[in-house]
C-alpha cells in the first residue's frame, strides 16, 4: 500500500513541476494555430473513443 502512495505522490509532484514550469516559460498560441490543431484533434479523439469501444467488444 505504501508504494501505491509513492507512486501517487511521484505522479502529482511531476504534474506539479510541470505545471510551475510550462506557466512560467510557455507563450500563448495565436489563433489560427489554435484552429489548426483543433481541427485535428476533436476527429482524433472521437477515433480514439471508437477504437477504445471496438477493442473493448472484441475482447469480451
Amino acid at each position: 500500500m505504501t508504494n501505491l502512495f509513492l507512486l501517487l505522490l511521484a505522479i502529482f509532484g511531476g504534474i506539479a513541476v510541470l505545471s510551475l514550469v510550462l506557466q512560467r516559460f510557455a507563450s500563448p498560441m495565436e489563433p489560427d494555430k489554435v484552429n489548426r490543431i483543433s481541427r485535428w484533434i476533436y476527429p482524433l479523439v472521437g477515433l480514439a473513443l471508437v477504437l477504445a469501444t471496438a477493442r473493448y467488444l472484441l475482447q469480451g
